[in-house]
């Protein structure tokens, strides 16, 4: 019995002869970390670059929908066409293109922005927003026009 401790006890300790085969060579390893560094580098500035782009367009699909939500509400309340093309312009994104146009009771209005991108990551963002006229209860259809006006603002 106390051999057998013997042997369990050498086969998890250290006998104080030095390792034959586990010893790397210094040498091999020199510039490994430079290499993997420089291999992950360009990965994870891509990755930032992703994120930044992602959450830039995020911002400006908000403020397409901000946009149309304006310009809808404007021309509901029969603002002038001037007015309500101003407000949904003010909260469009540089280049946007707005699309104003009535059908019954209701004023619709989509903005269309370009969201420029490299390669297939180039989108064109848009947002409806419909609102009902006010002035639908017999009114003389306000200052955009009546039913079936349209007005585009690039």
């Amino acid at each position: 019995m106390r051999d057998l401790r013997r042997t369990v006890g050498r086969s998890w300790r250290s006998s104080g002869r030095p390792r034959v085969g586990r010893r790397r060579s210094v040498a091999g390893d020199r510039g490994s970390v430079t290499v993997e560094a420089a291999m992950a580098v360009p990965v994870l500035v891509a990755f930032t670059l992703a994120l930044v782009w992602g959450l830039w367009a995020a911002a400006a699909q908000i403020r397409c929908v901000d946009a149309a939500r304006a310009g809808a509400r404007a021309a509901a309340r029969s603002e002038p066409g001037a007015e309500a093309l101003a407000a949904a312009r003010s909260a469009a994104p540089e280049g946007a293109r707005i699309t104003m146009a009535r059908s019954g009771d209701l004023w619709r209005v989509r903005v269309e922005a370009p969201m420029p991108g490299p390669g297939a990551l180039a989108l064109t963002l848009g947002a409806e927003a419909v609102a009902p006229a006010e002035d639908a209860q017999g009114g003389s259809g306000g200052g955009l026009g009546g039913p079936g006006a349209v007005r585009v603002a690039s």
